[in-house]
C-alpha cells in the first residue's frame, strides 16, 4: 500500500475498521489515521509490527557494538573462544 493512499481520517477508520484490518493483514501494510487533518495514530499489521521491532532490536545491538568498539570494550577472538569453551564445559557438568 502506498503511503499517500494509506492516510485516512478517523471517521473512515471507524466506518470501515473490520475491512481495513483485513486489508492490512493481507498486505502487511500500515495506515495513518488523521484527526482534524493532523496525523494522530498508525494502524499496522501485526506481522509488519513484529518485523519492525526485530529490525530496531538489531539496529540497537549494532549501535551498542559500535559504542563498545569506540570505548575499547573488546576482547580478542581467541580470548572469546576460550571463554566460550569454558562456559560450554561448565554447562556440560
Amino acid at each position: 500500500m502506498q503511503l499517500s493512499k494509506s492516510i485516512k481520517p478517523i471517521s473512515f477508520f471507524k466506518a470501515n475498521a473490520a475491512n481495513i484490518i483485513k486489508q492490512l493483514n493481507e498486505t502487511h501494510g500500515t495506515m495513518i489515521i488523521t484527526q482534524r487533518g493532523e496525523a494522530k495514530a498508525v494502524i499496522q499489521d501485526i506481522t509488519e509490527y513484529e518485523r519492525t521491532q526485530e529490525a530496531l532490536a538489531l539496529l540497537k545491538m549494532i549501535a551498542q557494538g559500535q559504542d563498545d568498539l569506540k570505548k575499547g570494550r573488546t576482547i580478542s577472538a581467541g580470548d572469546m573462544l576460550d571463554e566460550l569453551k569454558t562456559l560450554a564445559g561448565e554447562a556440560a557438568r
